[in-house]
């Protein structure tokens, strides 16, 4: 029990943050999907969506699904895999803007 609830508090802390809550969105709407996809996809630097992809990884929100080589390195593969009803509802609530209703996309 006491588990769950630090991945809860693992999951609680990623979907904080905007932009996470955005790839998750992404995520749920797509096939496997890249960072470089993503970062294109959403407008964001790849450094950066990387970076959040890594954090998503460690709390259980997403999964790789798989791996495919690129110009001599690995591109990885993920899909959401969030279950937790309370996270769901809270990624189902924001606008497409991504951000919570009534809040603009510039903050």
């Amino acid at each position: 029990m006491a588990n769950d609830r630090s991945d809860d508090t693992a999951l609680l802390s990623a979907l904080r943050h905007p932009l996470r809550r955005r790839i998750l969105r992404l995520m749920e709407a797509e096939e496997p999907i890249s960072p470089r996809q993503i970062s294109i996809r959403l407008e964001h630097p790849l450094s950066n969506v990387s970076y959040h992809v890594r954090v998503l990884a460690d709390c259980s929100a997403i999964a790789l699904v798989f791996t495919e080589p690129v110009r001599g390195s690995m591109q990885h593969f993920y899909r959401a895999s969030v279950e937790a009803p309370w996270a769901r509802q809270m990624l189902e609530m924001e606008d497409s803007d991504g951000g919570p209703p009534g809040e603009s996309p510039a903050g």
